[in-house]
């Protein structure tokens, strides 16, 4: 059935057969029965039609939906990827485009292979066959966005408002306060706007939905306001909103994209209205009403400061009723020691925060009162601004008299002064220079330290030593109950309980026998690394919405290189004005594709992904001054089949060292590395195991060994997602989902006991060593 397309979207709902369910997207599985349900959601991602080598060379095309109309604690897997066959494929690829909404019926359901890579749905759908169903309205739609035609509005400067009229307005934001709740039902926001005419005038916004409040970012942006009354009140003109009303806001930055901010659906936004917008940030900038950069980075901190501060949210933990911690940073250093504030680990949502606390990046921020309802809607990774918040010097409850005070952060009750804190969107353009500082902060000074918190000195080699001899004895069960692992170790010790091992002195490696009380990260996702042996930066690998990104920034930029080393080919893109080369060195023109190393230029992540299932080594670059220059390392420098690999951005040198790629009879990522000036990172597993006897627990790492235990390769996990499955289905085994600790299998393990230096402190750290799962 070709795609369909209906004129609203309240239609799609009248499209749906009666035998049909609409279902949320986070509600699929792989067992999910699809031939009752449809979902219904926005096209977030269209790629290109493309042909499909395991299905016969069949035209395909691979698009990315997300629910909109969820709660907004909803945040997991929104998102799902949808594949779209045959002539099915060129009708969505004709017919559909980026930000419009579809129904979609009569899918099979299968299991995503790039979940681990793109954080999207674990499933994908696909649609394939004649009973495929897809119905799609259109963005442009008046009831989905602005309206296209030029509605007659009459705006009134700010200084000819007169008392008790209803009037559409423009300003800048002079002054703003988050909304509040009010005495009624209803929040509040209250603002002061200007215009060109230089009258200040105040606004006062009530209504019972936060998400109906204008969004205001920072004093400077521009806001359109439609259908407020006029009321005099001490003496100034001040504006309320009335029925029907309707709030628009704007970047007020010159030269950034005129894009609208408003929860409305419907409204109206035309070639005069962003003219306005345009004289108004002219303006403004000209009275220096807007700043620079208005916020402060903790690097600039001093004591008793009132600041607004824009960072992104690490963790958060619930003090108490009227207070909540927020762990944040923005990537810069403060210069003060900041206080680190306790709170137990079970009680900390978010990723640990060890490793920057101790290099003096993370602050603590108390959140109190009325700001804590917008606090505890925050998930970590969000980025916030911080408007009005204080820094003041306080000793921690440990800390002697003559210790030096540490710099502490509070977010009082109230909105004095407007004070508060929002989310910020991700895309904003403002949150440019913070995540590039947070994506460079490796080049700080001191930085030394695994990015990764949960763990300390992770890449240091337990030592190995003589264990004391056993005094305590577990239950029975401990001694003969079947075990899950076996050990691989040359000791021959005697096996001692966890409050043993926890009293001996270390150096230590032992014998324990304990099951898995918990584990962490529980995306296991989450536990594939990349770790650079050189500087000892430990990292996530990158998910595919980022390499996407620097892919479609470079093929945008791109002008075609020419080497006089290399034999070049080219081919036209689908996309009008775009050209796909590809260059290999002249040594190796006649060779086997398999043998040739090929540089490709110009190309999408999606592109590149197609064409290795050909070509078994392929190096993405760009142009740079009409010289090959390697694309920058948040991509991957080399795409070898399913396998990708990845440099180090603080150890590479980012040259191709060696022109001349022959006389290397196999090619691969160290290989590679080497002749491109790159220094590789190598794909890890992490995973911090918490052990219980009965005796005692502690928290062990599993890194070293993490391959041997699994039986499964890092780098080969990354671009498999049956080994994916392997991984999960032994944790699930370790841990089954839902049970009790006593239903768990016990575990034979060697564990390491050693120290690491924690701020001149000797911690001790335990870690599972020669130890594997039993294959049956």
């Amino acid at each position: 059935m070709p795609v369909q397309k209906v004129n609203d979207s309240s239609d799609l709902d009248a499209k749906v057969p009666a035998h049909l369910q609409r279902t949320a997207i986070t509600g699929l599985t792989v067992t999910s029965d699809p031939s009752h349900r449809c979902v219904k959601a926005r096209v977030v991602h269209k790629g290109p039609v493309i042909s499909c080598a395991q299905k016969d060379g069949i035209e395909m095309l691979r698009a990315e939906i997300r629910e909109e109309d969820l709660p907004q604690s909803t945040t997991e897997h929104t998102s799902i990827n949808v594949i779209f066959f045959g002539t099915l494929a060129k009708d969505f690829s004709q017919s559909v485009r980026q930000g419009d909404v579809v129904l979609l019926a009569d899918f099979t359901i299968k299991k995503s292979p790039s979940f681990l890579r793109d954080k999207r749905h674990p499933c994908q759908l696909e649609m394939d066959g004649n009973d495929a169903c897809v119905y799609v309205c259109p963005s442009a739609a008046p009831s989905q966005g602005p309206s296209c035609s030029e509605a007659k509005y009459t705006y009134v400067p700010l200084n000819n408002l007169k008392h008790k009229t209803v009037v559409n307005v423009y300003g800048v934001v002079t002054f703003f306060k988050q909304p509040f709740p009010s005495k009624g039902s209803d929040y509040c926001s209250t603002l002061k706007i200007t215009d060109q005419s230089d009258v200040k005038v105040s606004c006062s916004i009530f209504s019972k939905k936060l998400e109906d409040h204008p969004v205001i970012f920072r004093v400077g942006d521009i806001i359109r306001l439609h259908r407020f009354k006029t009321e005099i009140f001490n003496d100034s003109m001040t504006l309320l909103n009335t029925y029907g009303w309707s709030a628009v806001t704007f970047d007020g930055i010159i030269d950034s994209p005129v894009d609208p901010r408003t929860s409305s659906k419907s409204f109206h936004f035309g070639e005069s209205d962003k003219n306005t917008v345009q004289e108004l940030r002219q303006w403004a900038a000209s009275q220096s009403l807007i700043s620079n950069d208005p916020t402060v980075s903790l690097s600039s901190v001093h004591p008793g400061m009132y600041f607004d501060l824009t960072c992104q949210l690490l963790a958060k933990a619930v003090m108490d009723s009227r207070c909540i911690l927020l762990k944040v940073w923005d990537g810069t250093k403060c210069e003060h020691p900041l206080l680190n504030v306790a709170v137990a680990s079970d009680a900390l949502e978010g990723e640990s925060t060890v490793a920057k606390d101790r290099m003096n990046l993370t602050a603590n921020v108390l959140v109190y009162d009325n700001h804590m309802e917008a606090a505890q809607d925050l998930k970590p990774g969000t980025f916030l601004r911080f408007y009005n918040l204080r820094s003041l010097l306080q000793r921690a409850p440990d800390q002697q008299p003559d210790q030096a005070e540490h710099l502490s952060f509070h977010l009082h009750g109230g909105t004095t002064y407007g004070r508060g804190l929002r989310s910020l969107p991700a895309g904003s353009p403002e949150l440019q220079s913070l995540k590039s500082v947070l994506e460079n902060h490796v080049d700080l000074d001191e930085y030394d330290e695994v990015n990764d918190g949960t763990l300390l000195e992770i890449w240091y080699t337990p030592p190995e030593a003589v264990v004391l001899p056993n005094d305590e004895e577990p239950d029975g069960e401990a001694d003969t109950a079947h075990s899950y692992t076996v050990r691989t170790c040359e000791h021959n010790t005697q096996q001692l309980t966890l409050a043993r091992v926890k009293r001996s002195t270390p150096p230590l490696s032992c014998h324990v026998r304990a099951r898995v009380k918990k584990y962490h990260p529980q995306q296991l996702y989450q536990c594939l690394k990349l770790f650079c042996s050189k500087c000892k930066t430990m990292k996530d690998v990158p998910d595919d919405g980022a390499v996407a990104k620097v892919f479609r920034e470079s093929a945008r930029e791109n002008q075609p290189c020419d080497e006089q080393w290399a034999a070049t080919s080219s081919a036209s893109s689908r996309e009008a004005g775009r050209t796909i080369s590809m260059h290999i060195s002249k040594d190796m023109v006649g060779q086997s594709t398999h043998m040739q190393l090929i540089f490709v230029e110009g190309t999408t992540l999606d592109e590149i992904c197609v064409l290795s299932r050909d070509y078994k080594n392929l190096v993405p670059v760009r142009s740079e001054n009409g010289r090959m220059a390697l694309m920058d390392l948040t991509a991957p420098f080399l795409f070898s089949g399913d396998k990708r690999y990845y440099g180090c951005k603080r150890c590479s040198l980012n040259t191709f060292e060696n022109h001349v790629f022959t006389g290397v009879e196999t090619y691969d990522g160290q290989a590679v590395a080497e002749a491109l000036g790159v220094q590789l990172m190598r794909y890890g597993l992490l995973i911090q195991f918490e052990l219980d006897d009965g005796t005692d627990t502690l928290e062990a790492l599993l890194w070293e060994n993490a391959e041997k235990f699994f039986h499964v390769s890092a780098v080969d996990a990354s671009g498999s997602q049956d080994l994916q499955d392997k991984i999960q289905t032994i944790i699930d085994t370790i841990q089954p989902p839902q049970s009790s600790l006593e239903e768990r299998p016990w575990l034979d393990l060697c564990l390491s006991v050693y120290t690491v230096k924690d701020n001149n402190i000797n911690k001790v750290c335990y870690q599972i060593t020669d130890s594997e799962i039993r294959e049956e």
